[in-house]
C-alpha cells in the first residue's frame, strides 16, 4: 500500500515537532518545513531512527511566497502528491495594546499567521482536489475566540484562521477534501519565549501553576483528524489544559 505523504509548516519545534513524530510513527512520509536547516536536520534524524520514516526536508520562510511556490515545484516526483497539510507555522510578538504596537512586528505576524497560510493552501490543495483526495488541518487557537489583553492582532489572525477554515471548507464541499481547525488553549512551546522577545522567565510564567499542554498533545488531536474515517470531517476542535475554562480563565496553583 503505498504510503500517505504530510506537509508541516513550522516543523522544528514545539506543535509542528509533535506532529511530525505523530505522523512518522504511523507510517506515512513527512515532509517538515521550516527556516532553521540545523534544527530540521535534527527533526529528520528522529524521525528517521526513532520512526524509520521517510522524511524530506523543504527549508523555506513561509512568508516569502516566492519560496513558498519554488519549494514545492523542487518537490521530487515521489513526494508532489501531498495528502495532509498541516498548516502549523505561527508566531506572535509582543503583547502590546493595539495603539502601541509595533507595525513592523505586526507585519510579521499578519503575513505569518494568515498569508503564509493562505499561499500554502492555494499552492497546495488544487492538486487536492485534482486527485480526489486531501486534508488541510489548520493550527488556529483559542485566541480565535477569545479576544485578550495585549493581543488584539494575534487574537484577530487567530480569528481568520477560523474563517479562512470555514470558507475552505465551504469551498470544498463538493470534494473529497477535508478541512480542520484545531484550536489549542494554552500549549507550552517557544511561542512564549518569541512573544515575550527572548525573555524566558516572562514566557515561564504564561504556564505557572498550571499543567499546560506540549506540542506532543495536540499531535495527538491533529492526527485524530486525520486518521477518523474518510466520511468523516473533524471540523473543529478547542482543546485546552483541563485547568482552563476559557482564553483567559484558568486555575493556577500558588
Amino acid at each position: 500500500m503505498e504510503k500517505k505523504i504530510v506537509l508541516i509548516t513550522g516543523a522544528s519545534s514545539g506543535i509542528g515537532r509533535g506532529c511530525a513524530r505523530k505522523f512518522a510513527e504511523n507510517g506515512y512520509k513527512v515532509i517538515i518545513n521550516g527556516r532553521n536547516l540545523e534544527k530540521l536536520a535534527d527533526v529528520k534524524k528522529e524521525l528517521e531512527d526513532k520512526y524509520r520514516a521517510e522524511t524530506y526536508v523543504l527549508p523555506f520562510d513561509v512568508r516569502d511566497r516566492k519560496a513558498v511556490t519554488e519549494a514545492l515545484a523542487s518537490l521530487p516526483e515521489a513526494w508532489k502528491a501531498i495528502d495532509i497539510l498541516v498548516n502549523n507555522a505561527g508566531l506572535v510578538i509582543g503583547v502590546d495594546k493595539e495603539h502601541e504596537g509595533n507595525l513592523d512586528e505586526w507585519d510579521v505576524v499578519i503575513d505569518t499567521d494568515i498569508k503564509a497560510l493562505l499561499a500554502m493552501t492555494r499552492m497546495v490543495v488544487p492538486g487536492m482536489v485534482e486527485r480526489g483526495r486531501g486534508h488541510v488541518i489548520n493550527i488556529g487557537s483559542i485566541a480565535g475566540d477569545y479576544a485578550y489583553p495585549g493581543g488584539s492582532v494575534y487574537c484577530a489572525c487567530k480569528a481568520a484562521v477560523k474563517m479562512l477554515s470555514d470558507g475552505l471548507r465551504i469551498d470544498l464541499v463538493d470534494t473529497p477534501i477535508r478541512v480542520t481547525n484545531i484550536k489549542p488553549g494554552l500549549v507550552e512551546t517557544n511561542f512564549s519565549v518569541v512573544r515575550y522577545r527572548g525573555d524566558k522567565n516572562a514566557a515561564d510564567n504564561v504556564y505557572k501553576g498550571i499543567r499546560p499542554l506540549d506540542g506532543d498533545d495536540i499531535a495527538e488531536v491533529v492526527y485524530f483528524a486525520a486518521a477518523a474515517p474518510q466520511h468523516m470531517q473533524i471540523a473543529e476542535v478547542l482543546v485546552m489544559p483541563t485547568n482552563q475554562a476559557t482564553g483567559t480563565i484558568a486555575y493556577r496553583k500558588q
